[in-house]
Order: C-alpha cells, then structure tokens, then sequence
C-alpha cells in the first residue's frame, strides 16, 4: 500500500533536523555557519541530541493514539508499550553524547519494533511500516555520526 502524501511529506520533513544535524558534524564550515547564523542549538551534537529526544517522546503519543483503537487487554497493553519510549529518552539520555546517542539509536530501534507490534495488531495503518522503516534509517544514520 502506498504511503499517503500528506503523512509521507510531513515524516520526510520531520528528518530535516536529523539531516541538517549530521551534515554540521560531517561539514566544519557548515557547522560553524550555523552556530553564527541560528546559533549552537542547531547544529552539530545538541541539535541531533535534542530531536531525537523531543520526537522519541512524541512517538510515545502516536502509539497511545493506536492503543485507543484496541479494547480490553489488548488495550491495556498498548497503552502500557505506548509508555515506553517516552520513559526509555527519559532515563537514558543525558550522560555525553555518544552515550545519548546509543541510547537514542535503541531507542528509535525499540520503537520500530513497537511500531510492528501495533500494525501486527492492525491498530495502525496498513502503510504504517513502510514509513516507519524508511524514517528509521535516516534517523539511526545520523545519530551514528556520533558515535563513530
């Protein structure tokens, strides 16, 4: 099944901090164009650090919105996997950056196999996975710049 424009474009655009992030850690002059023109928050490790974990946590959201979908246990556990990510970026981030990072990459990891787990369930779209995957590996590409 094909993804549907608007949530394709909005995913695709939604990598655009991810990108720009991994291009100011592979392009010093880049980097230190940004730091200048928009500032240190958007560039480089803070940049990558800090989306990865905003989005970690908003995907929590998505997953309780497929949850609502299910009914009785099935239900109750999708709202307690629904959970998880938001609390995984919350105790695991924040010890430097390579270790965020790897904590980030699990994470975005573990959230695509909870992503499976709710298409299996069929509580999300039936396009659901192939976004998913295609919006993983961008995201798992560049926070590895920082751990290379």
């Amino acid at each position: 099944m094909t993804i549907p424009r608007a949530p394709l474009f909005l995913g695709l655009l939604g990598l655009i901090p991810f990108l720009w992030g991994a291009a100011t850690l592979v392009s010093s002059g880049l980097a230190e164009w940004g730091m200048r023109a928009i500032g240190p928050r958007f560039a480089g490790p803070f940049v990558l650090l800090q989306y990865g974990t905003i989005i970690l946590a908003f995907m929590s959201g998505v997953l309780w919105g497929f949850a609502t979908r299910a009914t009785g246990e099935a239900a109750a556990l999708g709202y307690g996997l629904s959970v998880l990510p938001a609390l995984w970026v919350f105790f695991t981030v924040g010890g430097g950056p390579a270790s965020s990072a790897i904590y980030l990459i699990a994470g975005f990891l573990g959230l695509l196999a909870l992503d499976w787990h709710f298409w299996r369930q069929e509580l999300a779209p039936e396009w659901w996975m192939r976004l998913r995957v295609l919006l993983t590996v961008v995201v798992v590409a560049s926070l590895s710049l920082l751990v290379l």
